[in-house]
């Protein structure tokens, strides 16, 4: 069972590209925390806080395709270095703001500088972020690709369930400008690992224009109905299920009342649930993933209205580990299905498109923090839960086609 699990780790150039994920995500997660806690001080609105992310993601959703066009044409190793290095320096700059008392919450019009700072994350996570997605195929054989997925998204959530804990800390004890230091040394460690990877495999169309390449990838998307469906479910339940991380401070700040350390607790939670998820998925064979995804999907919208609606710290515990746990599964499963589907020569603009629907974060958490301003945020968020318990469950019903998936 054992072996089962972490087979893929046999691939040596895979245990490489795990550690290099590990540095990046302890920056990406104690990003989503400082990032949002940050702009909620300073503003004490939920609409900023939500307009905070969507200066983030935004650039995610323009740009998305072309990074994965550009993942199909080039090597994607130095596409993710690039990335990674400019991210440090973006992240260094933030630190540098807030140390010099550029950026604080004494001064409310300082926000324009992390939002401007979120805006060139967006876009250089917009380029870079199709490679990061598209190169494991090409690290790990055909057959390990759930596992090496699932064992991928445990990183991830080792990352959401230390990273957040020890940014609220620092937050606590230094202050926001250590937070930003340690990201971008953690870019910078990222950056040196990836290097050491080889060119992976890169296909021969540099002859053509990337719009050329664009338009072929959506057609491909779009005469393929399993991928095509695929991305449309995973569109619906990236808008409906994401706004929770941007709107969690609110929730730790004015509903639970349990400040920057119950923040990071919580998010914690979420990333100890996705962690069993990921482990309990990379241990099961390549069979019954489209009724699985449709499973989790189903419960996460009925955790996240039960998280929205309670008042109680320790209900709202056990809600946000499942919640971490249903979303983890949902993840995982819908790329698995993306990359066993998809052609070796589409992968790159396919993981475009998926983190061009990433990118809709922003709309969803913009919408969702003018509605707390009119509702509250319980109410925003459980108005979204409610709708995704509904894709989920005709979803579930109507559409065979992604029920039947191995």
């Amino acid at each position: 069972m054992y072996f089962q699990t972490f087979k893929s780790f046999k691939y040596p150039f895979f245990r490489l590209f795990f550690g290099a994920m590990l540095a990046h995500r302890v920056s990406v997660n104690m990003q989503t925390l400082v990032r949002s806690l940050l702009a909620y001080r300073i503003s004490g609105s939920a609409a900023i806080l939500g307009a905070t992310a969507f200066a983030h993601l935004l650039p995610m959703f323009f740009l998305s395709l072309y990074g994965g066009a550009i993942a199909d044409r080039f090597p994607k190793k130095n596409i993710i270095i690039i990335g990674e290095l400019l991210s440090g320096l973006g992240a260094l700059c933030v630190g540098l703001s807030i140390a010099y008392g550029y950026l604080n919450a004494e001064h409310s019009n300082s926000l324009w500088i992390l939002i401007i700072a979120s805006v060139l994350q967006g876009t250089v996570n917009g380029f870079s972020r199709p490679s990061q997605q598209a190169i494991l195929p090409e690290i790990v054989g055909e057959k390990q690709l759930m596992n090496a997925v699932c064992l991928n998204s445990m990183s991830m959530n080792v990352m959401r369930t230390l990273a957040p804990a020890l940014a609220g800390f620092l937050v606590y004890i230094i202050g926001f400008a250590a937070v930003y230091y340690t990201m971008a040394g953690m870019y910078f460690i990222t950056a040196v690992l990836i290097s050491f990877m080889p060119i992976t495999r890169t296909a021969s169309i540099c002859n053509r224009s990337t719009l050329f390449d664009i338009k072929e990838g959506i057609q491909y998307i779009r005469n393929d109905a399993t991928i095509l469906f695929v991305l449309v479910f995973t569109l619906f339940g990236v808008i409906l299920s994401m706004p929770y991380m941007t709107l969690i401070p609110i929730f730790a700040d004015d509903i639970l009342e349990v400040g920057a350390r119950g923040l990071g607790i919580l998010l914690s939670a979420s990333g100890i649930g996705a962690i069993i998820s990921s482990l309990v998925l990379a241990s099961l064979p390549n069979k019954k993933r489209g009724l699985m995804l449709l499973i989790s999907s189903l419960i996460l919208g009925i955790a996240l209205g039960g998280f929205s609606f309670s008042n109680s710290w320790y209900l709202s515990l056990g809600m946000i580990s499942l919640v971490g746990l249903t979303h983890a599964a949902r993840m995982a499963l819908s790329k698995t299905i993306l990359y066993s589907f998809t052609e070796v020569a589409y992968r790159g603009r396919v993981m475009g498109i998926y983190m061009m629907e990433i990118g809709l974060i922003s709309f969803g958490t913009f919408v969702a923090g003018l509605l707390t301003e009119v509702v509250g945020v319980q109410w925003a968020l459980g108005s979204f839960s409610m709708v995704l318990i509904l894709v989920s469950s005709m979803t579930l019903v109507f559409l065979t086609r992604i029920r039947n998936l191995d």
